[in-house]
């Protein structure tokens, strides 16, 4: 779906790759609903919109709040007259522990954001996108969601569910209106981690993001748009991510081995 004269409504668009959607959407001529939990963070991207802020709208919302995803819809079409799209992008991590070490409200966090997040958002637009000419439901899931990384286990099953969510949702809707976008990004430079509520070593992270090249925001974000317009039914963001589904498709336990090992004293 081309992106110019649409509505696309994008979740966690107060920060990183979300932000950097929200803009570069509003750059070639779409109309955007951002939608994040930060008030300041969406401000921020208010301010960031320049000359675009007419065509942006922001709305405060926990998307674990399916009362308030429901109500989501009214709110955009009031100011802009329909919805074409949606890009699920808001995610969280868990801490770097293992299962053993997790309890279940840090659990059921990841799961409510990354799953059902996403759930309740297609669950609620896809009535309205039903009606228009042309349509797209983009999901983020992650290079975890189908390569299994030591101590974000939980993360990973959350964004595995979102991957078979949209595999699924491709089967379904193949022969309506509507495009569907799974989306895996590698690294990325963004402070998820913080965003997350994580506690790292600052110190031990940097070292470790000098000697792993991250994607920018920037660039996820244009290849991510890039995707939905040419009806991509996957994508993988990032050298790594497109390096490590392929390995894992030649051999998994050997992949998993290299991340693993990679991974050591994070």
């Amino acid at each position: 779906m081309k992106v110019k004269d649409k509505v696309i409504a994008v979740t966690g668009g107060g920060n990183g790759i979300g932000r950097e959607l929200v803009l570069q959407l509003l750059a070639k001529g779409a109309r955007v609903a951002a939608v994040d939990l930060s008030e300041k963070a969406l401000n921020e991207t208010l301010k960031l919109s320049g000359e675009s802020k007419s065509k942006l709208s922001v709305h405060l919302l926990d998307i674990t709040d399916r009362l308030a995803v429901e109500a989501l819809p009214e709110d955009i079409i009031k100011i802009h007259g329909h919805v074409d799209g949606i890009l699920n992008n808001a995610g969280i991590i868990q801490p770097f522990i293992p299962v053993n070490d997790l309890d279940y409200n840090q659990i059921q966090k990841v799961m409510d954001v990354n799953f059902y997040g996403v759930l309740y958002m297609v669950k609620t637009f896809l009535p309205i996108l039903k009606k228009r000419p042309i349509a797209h439901i983009v999901n983020i899931s992650s290079m975890g969601g189908f390569l299994p990384v030591p101590g974000q286990s939980v993360y990973g099953a959350s964004k595995a569910a979102v991957k078979l969510l949209t595999e699924g949702l491709h089967g379904e809707l193949k022969d309506t209106n509507i495009k569907v976008t799974v989306v895996f990004p590698g690294g990325v430079g963004t402070n998820i981690m913080k965003n997350s509520g994580v506690n790292m070593d600052e110190k031990k992270m940097n070292e470790k993001k000098a000697s792993y090249k991250m994607l920018t925001p920037a660039k996820a974000a244009a290849l991510i748009i890039q995707g939905m317009e040419k009806n991509r039914y996957r994508l993988c963001v990032g050298s790594d991510s497109r390096f490590m589904d392929f390995f894992y498709r030649l051999s998994p336990k050997r992949a998993a081995g290299l991340i693993a090992k990679k991974l050591e004293n994070i």
